[in-house]
């Protein structure tokens, strides 16, 4: 591969669901998503409220601008914010709006 291909997005659901999208060169995962049809969570698309924050299980991702969302605990424990993060190589996600919980808590309970 020349990381200029299209990356396949295998995107795990806490239900056990997996979808399979492909994500253009420069193309979010979110954006991915949206053009095939599967709905993730998602608010603000520029990084600032990680509604959209999943888990890399596998694969490479860069995100496009500073993912403000996240503190560095968070990054280094391997997620991302799929609405400004680009795949570089195929990966796996863990999506779903649990795993915001997971990284910020929640005040519901």
């Amino acid at each position: 591969m020349t990381g200029r291909e299209p990356r396949a997005v295998e995107l795990r659901w806490p239900d056990g669901t997996v979808e399979t999208v492909t994500a253009e060169v420069g193309q979010t995962v979110v954006d991915a998503a949206e053009a095939a049809g599967v709905a993730v969570p998602y608010g603000c698309l520029y990084g600032a409220c990680a509604t959209c924050t999943a888990q890399v299980l596998d694969g490479e991702l860069t995100h496009t601008e500073s993912p403000r969302a996240l503190k560095e605990s968070a990054l280094e424990a391997g997620y991302v914010l799929p609405c400004i993060a680009t795949p570089e190589s195929d990966c796996r996600l863990r999506v779903g709006h649990e795993i915001q919980a997971e990284v910020l808590g929640t005040p519901w309970k």
